[in-house]
């Protein structure tokens, strides 16, 4: 079945997950291929998408990377298949249901048909914390790095670190790939701030971000630390680089 939207789903160990969320996407009223992106996950989540694609001939593919190689370069892996393989629209989800499926109906509409170049499930869209099952400390903590990225970058974007999102075509045409440095969360950071900065309107899609039930979180100190420290950097080189434009 041909579809014009590429949902890409990096993984490594989620066996729990990666078959739900796989039935759960293909269940949607409007078709979404997948692309899973997998970093030799040694509990086995490559062979069950391998094995799902023997049902989902057409909509399901996958990269299998050796390593834990980062979520940066896992997307950019992702967008530069999405690119070869002529999707105009490409989404980031986990695989760990955090991002509600039937969002991505949202997301598409704002780009299809909003006008939106990059579209964002945010969890903090007029000041209002909509996480679930997430200890209180780490709430404030997400939310306040959110506001300080706004603060140093000047980014007009509420949920900065969101990692639920969908790009048209163009943007990812336009964003050059080499220059993307981060490989953590704060690429998510440097990829929307190099949208904005390229030209590209974003627009943020309200979304319930639920913590994972099953699996292990990948979230570490020092993935936050990138985030938090990286802005800087990534502000200050903006003052003397030339950022391609919107066409």
């Amino acid at each position: 079945m041909h579809s014009d939207s590429v949902v890409i789903i990096p993984t490594y160990n989620e066996k729990e997950n990666i078959e739900k969320i796989i039935r759960a996407i293909f269940a949607l009223p409007k078709s979404f291929h997948i692309l899973v992106i997998d970093d030799g996950s040694p509990d086995g989540t490559a062979a069950i998408v391998k094995n799902l694609q023997k049902e989902f001939t057409e909509e399901l593919h996958i990269v299998e990377r050796t390593g834990k190689l980062g979520l940066g370069t896992a997307y950019i892996a992702g967008f530069k298949w999405v690119l070869d393989h002529n999707y105009e629209y490409a989404f980031e989800m986990d695989a760990d249901f955090s991002h509600p499926v039937p969002k991505l109906l949202e997301l598409y509409d704002a780009c299809a048909n909003q006008g939106a170049d990059v579209a964002i499930g945010s969890r903090y869209v007029g000041n209002v914390v909509n996480v679930v099952n997430w200890p209180m400390g780490r709430v404030l903590m997400s939310y306040f790095a959110s506001k300080y990225v706004q603060i140093v970058t000047g980014l007009p974007v509420a949920d900065t670190t969101a990692g639920f999102k969908c790009y048209r075509r163009q943007v990812l045409q336009t964003i050059e790939f080499d220059k993307i440095r981060f490989k953590g969360y704060a690429f998510q950071i440097e990829m929307k701030f190099t949208a904005y900065k390229c030209g590209f309107t974003i627009k943020e899609v309200p979304i319930v971000f639920v913590n994972r039930v099953e699996g292990t979180s990948k979230m570490s100190g020092g993935i936050f630390s990138e985030a938090l420290f990286g802005v800087v950097k990534l502000k200050i080189s903006s003052w003397f680089r030339k950022y391609p434009q919107k066409i």
